[in-house]
């Protein structure tokens, strides 16, 4: 006699949870600790196979090939108006899906070293401060407690806007603009 075997449906389309959701990756940057969003995340690879680009601002390090796609590559130190990273043997190029409108764009970031995913429950998040940070204050979200010390979370659509990286891209390429 053959086996009845119940209907089984099938599983969900997993989304993510509230703690992946809260969950960020904390990285130094010129002896500070910053963090991003896992989400936003796709990989980390080693530094190297840049690529410079002529007539980009200081802070487009340049392009990569990652697996044949070209991927601009941000330098976050010069990005927040100080000096370009000084690549080490720890430095990291963390790869984002930047998302505008329909479109997405893979942008990478250069960062010191990686540190760890860390998972920060909005409650222990205040918001940005209003002055005394080293870097724009819109391009923070806000400012996670771990412990006694704090991380900044960074605002990557702030920090990576298309339409702001372009303006700039072109003010450098031009070196007299007109009023």
């Amino acid at each position: 006699m053959a086996e009845i075997v119940p209907y089984q449906q099938k599983a969900p389309v997993p989304t993510p949870d509230a703690a992946e959701q809260h969950q960020y990756l904390t990285f130094e940057l010129g002896g500070e600790l910053f963090a991003i969003g896992i989400l936003a995340i796709k990989e980390i690879i080693e530094f190297g196979g840049l690529t410079t680009v002529p007539m980009m601002p200081e802070f487009i390090r340049g392009v990569i090939n990652l697996r044949g796609a070209v991927v601009p590559v941000v330098d976050l130190s010069a990005r927040f108006g100080r000096p370009p990273s000084t690549i080490t043997r720890r430095s990291c190029i963390v790869i984002i899906e930047s998302r505008f409108e329909e479109d997405s764009q893979d942008i990478g970031v250069i960062v010191d070293t990686v540190q760890e995913v860390l998972e920060i429950p909005p409650a222990e998040i205040e918001p940005p401060p209003t002055f005394g940070t080293r870097i724009r204050p819109d391009f923070i979200q806000g400012m996670g407690k771990l412990g006694n010390r704090f991380v900044i979370i960074l605002n990557l659509a702030r920090i990576l806007s298309v339409d702001e990286m372009s303006v700039l891209a072109q003010v450098s390429a031009d070196p007299n603009p007109t009023p």
